[in-house]
C-alpha cells in the first residue's frame, strides 16, 4: 500500500510537468538520459558501469556505448525496466528514486528533473533515435588565476550539436577535483573553491566529453618581476612566464663544476674526467656551455649512452633461447643513434618491420610482446604516449579511447606472423571482447580500414608520423624532456590524455613544433633543452621556491639510474664491475642483455625490460640498497685492490690532502670547498693510520647524496 500511494504521488506530480509531444521537446536518449544515469553516477565502475554490472543490470561505463545501455533498459530483463503503458510505473524511475527497494539507495528525488526526463522519454516511446549528434562541449573557465585560497570559481558547461544548437549542460555535467584536498566542488551550484595554493585541475564530464580546468593560486603572496632574468630560447620564455603567475622567484643558474658534472651524466651517462674538469673550470670564454653541449653531443659516448636509453624504451632483451635477435636489434639501434637518423624514420621501421630477426634489427619490434593486443599496448605507449590497454574490458573512462580503439588496433597488429621470421598474417585476427566477433582493424580515434586491406600498417604508419598527428612527437619531447630535467611535461609519459594535462602545454606544443621543424632530430631537441637557462638553474631551493616540484623554479635533484652509478663507482674507484661472461671493462650501459648476471645491478635495482622501464625504481631508494653500499663487496672490496685508484695514488707517494682532493674531482667533479679542506685537515691530524681513514673517506664520498645524485 505504502509503495501504491507513492507511486500515485509520483504520477500526480510528473504528470502535470509533461513534456508536449514535439520535436523540440522530444527526450533524445543518448543526450539527455545516458548525462541522467552519469551524474548520478549509475554508469560508474562503482555501480552499473561494473565490468559485470550490479544486481543484474549493467550500464556502459560513464555511458561510452549508448547502443548497450538502450539495449540494457529497454529490452533486457523481459522489458520490465520500462513500463509504456504505464510511464510513471517504469523500475527504470522508481528504483533510483526507491520507491522500489534499490541497493543504490535513493538517486533522484521522485520530483526532480531527472525523473521527469526519464517519465517523459518512456511516455514518448522510449525510443533510442537520436535527434542530435553532440560535438564539442566548452567549459568556462578553463583556466583560472585566483589571488588567495578560499575563492570560489563559478563552473559552467555548454554543449554544442551537429544541427547547429547549443545548451547550457551544466547540471548534467560532474565536476570533480583531482586533489580533493585542494579544490572543493559543491555539485548542487556548480562551484570550485580553492582550498590551497598551487596548480591544480578540475575535470568536468558530460557524456563521452572531458575536459580540464587548471585552477591557480600563486605560491607566493608577493609579486614577483622577472622580466630581467636571463633568456637563452623559447623554454625560458614559457618556464618564466609560468614562474611569474605561480609568484615563484627561480634559483640562481648553478656554478660551472655543477653543469658540468650534470650535462655530462644527462648527456652520455658518465662523469667528466678530473682533467676535462679542470680545462672547464679554467675556460673563461663566455659561450662555453653551448659548447660543451655541442662537444657531448658530437661524442662517441653519446651515442653509447642514448642507446642504452633507446634500448630500454623499446625493451631489447633476449628472448627465450634466442640471444641473436637482442644483440642484432641493439646493433642496428646504435647505427640509428650514432648515425642521427631521424626518429620518424626509426618509428616507421620498426611498424614496418618485416624479416629475419636475426639479421635485421627492426623485426624484433614484433617479437618484444606477446600478441597483437599487448603489441597495441606497446606501440601506443612508446610512440603515442597513450594508456590504450584502458580501453580493453570498456571505453577508457579517462580518455577518448574507445574498445573499437584498442581491438582495432590490435586487429592490425594480429595480421603479423611472430617468430624468428615476422612476416605479413592475411588471416590473422583478434575477437573484439564485447561483439565476439573479428575486431575490424583501425586507426585509433580516426577511422576504420578494410579488413582486407594489405597496407593497414602503412596506413597506421602514415597517420602516427603526419606532422599534425597530435602525440607522435609530443610523446617523444617529453620523454627527453624528463630524462633531463627530472620530471615530464606530462608525468607519468605514457598517460597523455585531455584528464592529465601538461603543466606548461605552450612549451609542450613548442617542444614538438621545434622538433618536428629541426627533422624530428633527437639530438637537435636535447640541445636546446641543455642549452635553456632553465636547465643550468641551481638544485638549492631558496626560500621563495622550497615547496616547488614540477614548475622548475630550481633544478630537480634525480638519482643516478643503476647502470649509471655502477659505471661511476667503477671510473672514481678505478677498477671496472664484473658483469657475468662479459669482457674485463665492459660498462653496465653497454650491456645487451639487461640481465646479465651481476650482484651490483640487482642490488641497485635495474630493469629487466620484461615491462615498461618508465616507472622502475630510482637508484639508491631503500634500506638494503644503502646497506649494500656501505658493507657490501660493491665498494669495499674494490676501494683498497690491486689497481684501484687509491692504491695507485698511495704506491706513488701522493699525500692523504693530494688524495682527497683528486678524489673530489673524479667524483664530484670540483674542488674541495674551504670548509671542507678544514674539516679533513682536521681529521687527518687526529689520526694515525692514514691509509685506513682515506679507505673511509672514498667510501663516504662514493654513499654521499652529492655522488648518487646528478644535480
Amino acid at each position: 500500500m505504502k509503495i501504491l500511494l507513492k507511486t500515485l504521488a509520483v504520477v500526480a506530480t510528473l504528470a502535470s510537468s509533461s513534456l508536449a509531444d514535439d520535436e523540440s521537446s522530444r527526450v533524445d536518449f543518448q543526450n539527455d538520459l545516458v548525462p541522467v544515469f552519469t551524474k548520478h553516477g549509475c554508469n560508474a565502475g562503482a555501480c552499473h558501469g561494473a565490468a559485470i554490472g550490479r544486481g543484474g543490470f549493467k550500464l556502459s561505463l560513464y555511458g561510452g556505448d549508448p547502443a548497450a545501455d538502450y539495449e540494457a533498459i529497454v529490452r533486457r530483463a523481459r522489458g520490465r525496466r520500462v513500463n509504456l503503458a504505464r510511464p510513471n510505473e517504469s523500475l527504470i524511475v522508481l528504483k533510483p528514486a526507491e520507491y522500489v527497494e534499490h541497493g543504490g539507495g535513493t538517486v533522484f528525488d521522485y520530483d526532480g528533473q531527472s525523473a521527469r526526463l526519464l517519465i517523459d522519454w518512456i511516455r514518448q516511446g522510449a525510443r533510442d533515435d537520436t535527434i542530435r549528434r553532440l560535438n564539442r562541449v566548452e567549459v568556462t573557465p578553463v583556466r583560472h588565476v585566483a589571488e588567495s585560497p578560499g575563492e570560489s570559481v563559478p563552473l559552467q558547461a555548454v554543449a554544442y550539436y551537429s544541427d547547429g544548437s547549443k545548451r547550457d549542460v551544466t547540471q548534467w555535467t560532474i565536476f570533480a577535483a583531482e586533489d580533493a584536498s585542494a579544490v572543493e566542488i559543491d555539485s548542487e551550484s556548480a562551484t570550485s573553491t580553492i582550498i590551497r595554493r598551487g596548480r591544480h585541475i578540475v575535470v568536468a564530464r558530460y557524456l563521452s566529453e572531458v575536459v580540464p580546468i587548471e585552477m591557480i593560486v600563486p605560491l607566493t603572496a608577493s609579486e614577483v618581476d622577472l622580466t630581467a632574468n636571463s633568456r637563452n630560447n623559447f623554454i625560458d620564455d614559457e618556464i618564466l612566464k609560468s614562474l611569474a603567475v605561480l609568484g615563484l622567484e627561480p634559483s640562481p643558474t648553478t656554478v660551472d663544476a655543477a653543469f658540468l658534472r650534470r650535462v655530462s651524466l644527462d648527456l652520455t651517462g658518465r662523469l667528466p674526467s678530473a682533467a676535462r674538469v679542470k680545462v672547464f673550470l679554467a675556460d673563461v670564454m663566455p659561450g662555453k656551455r653551448k659548447a660543451l653541449v655541442d662537444e657531448l653531443i658530437r661524442s662517441e659516448e653519446f651515442s653509447e649512452y642514448w642507446t642504452f636509453q633507446f634500448a630500454k624504451l623499446l625493451r631489447i632483451r633476449p628472448q627465450r633461447d634466442d640471444g641473436q635477435g637482442a644483440l642484432t636489434y641493439h646493433r642496428w639501434l646504435a647505427s640509428q643513434i650514432r648515425d642521427n637518423v631521424n626518429y620518424k624514420e626509426l618509428a616507421r621501421s620498426l611498424i614496418m618491420a618485416t624479416g629475419d630477426s636475426h639479421t635485421s634489427g627492426p623485426p624484433n619490434f614484433y617479437r618484444t610482446v606477446a600478441g597483437p593486443r599487448e603489441q597495441a599496448e606497446f606501440m601506443s605507449e612508446l610512440f603515442m604516449g597513450s594508456r590504450l590497454r584502458c580501453a580493453n574490458c570498456h571505453n577508457h573512462p579517462l580518455d577518448r579511447w574507445t574498445q573499437n580503439d584498442y581491438h582495432g588496433l590490435a586487429a592490425i597488429f594480429a595480421k603479423i606472423e611472430r617468430g624468428r621470421i615476422v612476416s605479413e598474417k592475411p588471416s590473422g585476427r583478434t575477437i573484439h571482447p564485447r561483439t565476439l566477433e573479428p575486431a575490424i582493424q583501425r586507426i585509433p580515434g580516426e577511422r576504420f580500414l578494410a579488413n582486407d586491406t594489405d597496407n593497414s600498417r602503412k596506413q597506421l604508419a602514415d597517420w602516427l608520423t603526419e606532422t599534425s598527428n597530435p602525440y607522435f612527437a609530443k610523446a617523444i619531447v617529453n620523454r627527453l624532456w624528463k630524462r633531463m630535467m627530472g620530471r615530464g611535461l606530462v608525468e607519468p609519459v605514457d598517460d597523455f590524455r585531455d584528464t592529465n594535462p601538461a603543466t606548461h602545454p605552450a612549451l609542450l606544443d613548442k617542444l614538438a613544433t621545434d622538433f618536428i621543424e629541426n627533422g624530428y632530430s633527437l639530438r637537435h631537441s636535447l640541445r636546446v633543452i641543455a642549452t635553456s637557462d632553465a636547465y643550468a638553474r641551481s638544485a638549492n631551493a631558496i626560500e621563495q621556491n622550497k615547496d616547488d616540484d614540477r614548475f622548475y623554479a630550481h633544478a630537480i635533484r634525480r638519482p643516478l639510474e643503476p647502470e649509471v652509478l655502477a659505471d661511476a663507482i667503477s671510473d672514481v674507484v678505478g677498477i671496472a664491475d664484473k658483469y657475468g661472461e662479459e669482457p674485463d671493462g665492459t660498462r653496465a650501459i653497454a650491456l645487451v642483455n639487461p640481465k646479465t648476471p651481476s650482484r651490483t645491478l640487482d642490488i641497485l635495482g635495474r630493469c629487466g625490460r620484461d615491462e615498461s622501464c618508465e616507472g622502475a625504481p630510482g637508484a639508491v631508494s631503500g634500506l638494503s640498497q644503502k646497506l649494500h653500499l656501505l658493507n657490501g663487496p660493491l665498494l669495499n672490496a674494490r676501494i683498497t685492490a690491486e689497481g684501484s685508484r687509491l692504491k695507485r695514488l698511495g704506491d706513488a707517494g701522493k699525500q692523504p690532502a693530494a688524495i682527497i682532493d683528486e678524489f673530489y674531482m673524479v667524483a664530484l667533479g670540483r674542488h674541495p670547498t674551504i670548509q671542507e679542506r678544514n674539516y679533513w685537515k682536521r681529521q687527518l691530524e687526529t689520526v694515525d693510520k692514514k691509509e685506513a681513514f682515506l679507505e673511509d673517506f672514498v667510501w663516504g664520498l662514493l654513499t654521499s647524496r652529492e655522488f648518487v645524485t646528478n644535480h
